[in-house]
């Protein structure tokens, strides 16, 4: 997301926050309940050129999230009761639910101690590979390249490509550029072209991030708090929606298992890689199913509703975005108002359209 983009929402939200339509209407637009989306929570300051930082929130913020919730009037629950909660939802108060995605150790350190302040149940989601120590974190890998490098040269869309990164503004630029050509790409040309990348410029990516993830007895040390709950996040970490049928229903199969082999539980709970539209759809919603999950989330933004209780493995969740990290901003997502604006606009355009 561009800096114009981030400041027009922020600019959009305060508005919401501000003007008191979100207190108005919240009782007729917030719906029944929402997921919380997290990815790292770490104290530590962003870096000058740190585009990851919109996956980061500090323990403070997310604490002062916690307590709005539940001043809020909602209920934290955990996700093994979403379904009986949207069924019901015209005769209970609203529900929240806290996920983080992938495993990372940091949520082991800061985020943990938050929710157990407060006796809030949470989801983490593993990527197995990752726990294995033999994952790939190709956006952070390709985020350190443009780091540490001077320039680079890469052929893209049949054309070489020359990137000077002298300045913080021209190595965001080429993020923007290259993550987004990256992210079309089949997963393993992809991960292909970070790895020449790093080893071009002499970095390695598993001494990089050694540290990055969760261990399984970590995991196991963890799951053993009847706070959390251990969803799965695929075997490789992969865009789903990009691999053939076989390959999406093994990702998706291998780490279930792994995951209730390593903690000696069932895995119900599953979040899709990426999360958007391209990376996650019906075929996947399907799958999901089929292997007996319960629910499954993307990264589609929105509320719960009483309709998602058919939809419940395509369920929307709501950042705790690094970018966004002010309770005015959550209070405005929270009231549903942001979201019932969108709706309507898009519906406007359509009759437009069709007219």
């Amino acid at each position: 997301m561009s800096r114009r983009s981030t400041t027009l929402i922020k600019t959009a939200l305060a508005a919401v926050h501000y003007s008191g339509a979100g207190s108005l209407l919240a009782p007729y637009t917030r719906g029944a309940g929402v997921i919380f989306m997290l990815h790292h929570v770490d104290p530590s300051p962003p870096q000058e050129f740190e585009p990851s930082r919109i996956l980061k929130v500090t323990p403070s913020f997310l604490d002062s999230v916690v307590r709005e919730v539940i001043d809020a009037g909602f209920d934290i629950i955990p996700l093994d009761a979403v379904r009986e909660r949207l069924e019901y939802a015209d005769e209970a108060r609203p529900f929240a639910c806290f996920t983080l995605d992938d495993g990372y150790r940091d949520n082991r350190e800061y985020a943990y101690p938050v929710f157990r302040r407060y006796g809030t149940p949470f989801t983490v989601y593993v990527t197995t590979d990752l726990a294995d120590g033999r994952g790939d974190f190709w956006w952070l890998t390709f985020e350190k390249v443009l780091r540490a490098a001077p320039q680079i040269t890469l052929a893209m869309r049949g054309e070489t490509r020359h990137f000077r990164l002298a300045t913080a503004a021209e190595k965001e630029a080429a993020h923007h550029e290259i993550y987004w050509w990256l992210r079309a790409l089949p997963e393993t040309q992809a991960r292909a072209v970070v790895a020449e990348l790093a080893a071009t410029h002499n970095i390695d990516p598993k001494a990089a991030h050694a540290n990055l993830v969760m261990s399984w007895d970590e995991l196991r040390d963890l799951a053993d708090d009847p706070l959390v709950t251990i969803g799965a996040h695929t075997k490789r970490h992969f865009a789903l929606a990009k691999l053939s049928e076989a390959e999406a229903r093994a990702e998706m199969a291998e780490s279930i298992i792994r995951i209730e082999a390593e903690l000696g539980r069932p895995c119900r709970h599953f979040s899709y890689p990426y999360g958007c539209a391209k990376s996650a759809g019906g075929r996947e919603f399907r799958l999901a199913e089929e292997l007996g999950i319960e629910t499954a989330v993307t990264t589609q933004k929105g509320l719960l509703y009483p309709e998602h209780a058919h939809e419940l493995t395509a369920l929307p969740r709501l950042s705790l975005n690094g970018d966004f990290q002010d309770l005015r901003y959550v209070k405005a997502l929270l009231s549903g108002v942001p979201f019932a604006l969108m709706n309507t606009l898009k519906r406007y355009a359509g009759a437009r359209l069709s007219a």
